[in-house]
């Protein structure tokens, strides 16, 4: 009996402490997620399922184009590309992206620009969106790569980096789109 009771209760401990190693990499490492809408086509498509990564800026900051994850509201959570940096000058002329007076080189968008009529990003500048002449402190702008049909830093503002949630890294269904975002 003593036995028994024994093999039960090591069963018990292993898997409390999965259950808690399980808890402990979702809430500070990594989150599952799945993609709602169509503001990140071609790159993610509507129902993609994906592992966020919350480690990578707790540890380094987010570099130009990579792809976050951020609380847009207390119940909703946006998925969009970082284009302006902290201290960056932001403008799109004839569907050209300008960071810094520098024309920069967006090839994540060569397939959609080919699908659309005209230009894919309407001209801008961040003056005459947010009313700053640079990306704030501790913000991002962000883009939804599907600019005709995404909600992002062009209506919301931009981004403090404090809800930032993590890097979009990995699509794991449907295999058909699997990738490795980085």
């Amino acid at each position: 009996m003593a036995k028994g009771k024994s093999e039960t209760w090591e069963w018990v401990k292993a898997l409390l402490i999965a259950v808690a190693l399980a808890a402990i990499i979702r809430y500070f490492f990594f989150a599952p997620i799945v993609v709602d809408g169509l503001s990140m086509m071609p790159t993610l498509h509507d129902q993609n399922r994906m592992i966020v990564n919350k480690f990578n800026y707790s540890i380094g900051k987010p570099q130009r184009f990579d792809v976050v994850v951020f609380e847009a509201t207390e119940d909703k959570d946006y998925i969009k590309r970082v284009i302006g940096l902290p201290g960056d000058h932001v403008a799109y002329k004839d569907d050209v992206l300008y960071i810094n007076g520098e024309q920069m080189n967006e090839p994540y968008l060569d397939e959609l620009k080919k699908d659309v009529e005209g230009n894919l990003t309407y001209d801008f500048t961040l003056e005459e969106l947010t009313g700053f002449d640079v990306v704030p402190e501790g913000e991002l702008f962000v883009l939804g790569d599907n600019r005709r049909f995404s909600k992002d830093s062009r209506m919301i503002g931009t981004i403090p980096m404090e809800r930032i949630i993590g890097e979009a890294q990995l699509v794991y269904w449907p295999l058909k789109d699997v990738v490795y975002m980085h």
